[in-house]
């Protein structure tokens, strides 16, 4: 399993639009996302990227993403975003098994809950949710597919508050566990692609014993 190395930014940053540039100022490294788990029945591999900071009290996301074709149908937050060019961050926080997955399409329409496996999730409150700034490069209207080929980005600021089962005041000095994934679930060309590797028959992004290792400094 791969180790994510998360720096802290000695900047406040309020508006996710800023992220891009914040972390082309600051050096921070992206990281490719390229493991094609079930190769035989999605072979399909857009190309995606995304980098990660903290604030202390926050965390700073940006994915950058070209694939063949787009899909934004989502109409609002909680709804079936996987199904559209969608990126995902998930991560336990602590060695508790609770994690959390912060899923988004290329339009800013946000799905997030918490639990410890796929069943039983616990959905962000409305009023935390209202509290993750985003960016998206092509808009925040929903759209249909847009069969052409297609670069987009995403930006994401995460308070603390936002894992919302847990208590900390810094993500500093954390050793969390987690996983990056791009999907599209109802593109003409369903893929599922992740930072590491998943090692199941059929797709499953919720499988907490395939993430990856996750240091904050």
């Amino acid at each position: 399993m791969q180790t994510l190395i998360i720096s802290q930014i000695d900047k406040v940053v309020t508006s996710a639009a800023d992220i891009p540039v914040v972390f082309a100022n600051a050096n921070i490294a992206y990281t490719p996302v390229t493991c094609v788990n079930w190769q035989e029945r999605f072979p399909y591999k857009p190309s995606m990227n995304f980098a990660v900071a903290h604030t202390g009290d926050a965390l700073l996301l940006h994915y950058r993403v070209e694939e063949q074709c787009v899909r934004a149908v989502a109409q609002k937050d909680q709804d079936r975003v996987w199904e559209d060019s969608c990126a995902e961050f998930f991560i336990m926080p602590v060695g508790d098994g609770i994690y959390y997955n912060v899923e988004c399409n290329c339009a800013g329409k946000l799905l997030v809950a918490a639990g410890k496996g796929r069943k039983g999730r616990q959905p962000l409150p409305e009023s935390l949710m209202m509290g993750i700034d985003r960016w998206a490069s092509l808009g925040t209207e929903p759209f249909d597919i847009r069969e052409v080929p297609t670069y987009w980005e995403l930006a994401l600021i995460l308070p603390a508050t936002t894992f919302f089962l847990h208590e900390f005041n810094s993500f500093k000095g954390l050793s969390a566990k987690g996983n990056v994934y791009k999907c599209g679930d109802g593109l003409p060309e369903p893929h599922f692609i992740s930072w590491n590797p998943i090692a199941t028959d059929a797709p499953d992004f919720h499988r907490p014993e395939f993430f990856g290792q996750i240091v904050f400094v």
